[in-house]
């Protein structure tokens, strides 16, 4: 794939800079073997408030406080977000169409509008240039973890095995982590710890919130447990890739798509609410086998790991190629 494409094609990545967003841009772009230039950008009004359904003038959309959209335009640019899909546009039309566009989820807009749309299949759109994927694009590959793992490896050669990696999200617009399920979660991973002889590498996020982190501390206090405190390089990777056994709250598609790529036993730590969407994806996952709900208990299984990305990357290829061809570069 490399060998066709890397050497020669360059590549935009645009965002409004949320890291869940661009990281799937970005981890498409290096599937496909390239090094993207990240545009981080925030519309003018009107295309701030009407984005996308405003598709007039989009050459204007962004705005001086994010990065220039302007020629030379890039030969493949990727978006995410709605904010990207001004720059998108524009760039297609001003490049007269040598552009080729992506845009990962769904645009609201009519997806012939791009060059590929990628959506997850709890999304309903549909269309002949629209790719439906189990879970979230990502950056992960196997040796990204392994070169994480190598990196922080001594520190952590005194957890016992079976190693745990236990990914912690928080409340979001449509789950609550309450101090009861982190107490009952707590609980549980330190019963994995005294009963089971299990190691802990845990990594809170943002929105874990300061008491729930503190109830997780207090917890496994004096157990063979790392709870990151937030300093230094975050040693997420390195947890994936030393880690026999992997726990993540389902409040991230991210986070549980990451997980499932790397083909160890993945837990769901199901939190308060819900949508549609999320309960889709993760019934999907139980379903198929890929995913259990965590109850306390550790068990062994196999699965296909979740491939979307390089999926994705493959199928961008074959199209960039007739694209360039039907163009003449």
């Amino acid at each position: 794939m490399h060998s066709t494409l890397s050497g020669f094609l360059s590549c935009w990545v645009v965002s409004d800079g949320k890291p869940g967003m661009e990281n799937q841009c970005i981890g498409l772009a290096e599937a496909l073997g390239l090094t993207p230039v990240v545009k981080r950008v925030r519309l003018r009004s009107p295309w701030r408030q009407l984005s996308p359904f405003l598709r007039l003038g989009n050459r204007f959309a962004a705005g001086p406080e994010g990065d220039p959209i302007r020629a030379p335009w890039p030969d493949l640019m990727i978006g995410s977000g709605r904010q990207a899909i001004a720059p998108l546009l524009a760039a297609a039309k001003l490049s007269r169409g040598r552009t080729f566009t992506v845009y990962i989820q769904d645009p609201q807009i009519n997806p012939r509008h791009f060059g590929l749309v990628v959506v997850p299949r709890h999304d309903r759109l549909r269309g002949p240039n629209v790719m439906a994927t189990r879970g979230a694009l990502h950056r992960v590959t196997p040796r990204l973890l392994a070169d994480a793992a190598e990196r922080h490896a001594p520190r952590l050669a005194h957890l016992p095995h079976p190693r745990v990696a236990v990914l912690i999200g928080g409340t979001n617009g449509v789950y609550a982590l309450t101090p009861t399920i982190m107490g009952d979660v707590a609980e549980k991973l330190s019963e994995l710890a005294r009963v089971n002889g299990a190691g802990l590498m845990v990594t809170p996020s943002r929105r874990t919130g300061a008491d729930n982190e503190a109830i997780l501390r207090a917890r496994l206090n004096g157990l063979p447990a790392e709870v990151w405190d937030g300093t230094g390089e975050n040693p997420y990777f390195a947890y994936l890739g030393l880690a026999d056994a992997v726990v993540v709250t389902c409040d991230s598609v991210s986070m549980t798509s990451e997980a499932c790529s790397t083909g160890k036993p993945v837990y769901v730590i199901e939190l308060e609410g819900g949508s549609p969407k999320f309960r889709t994806f993760h019934e999907g996952l139980y379903r198929e086998g890929i995913t259990r709900p965590f109850t306390g208990a550790l068990e062994h299984w196999t699965y296909p790991t979740l491939d979307d990305t390089r999926q994705v990357a493959e199928e961008l290829r074959h199209r960039l190629l007739a694209h360039r061809a039907k163009h003449g570069t």
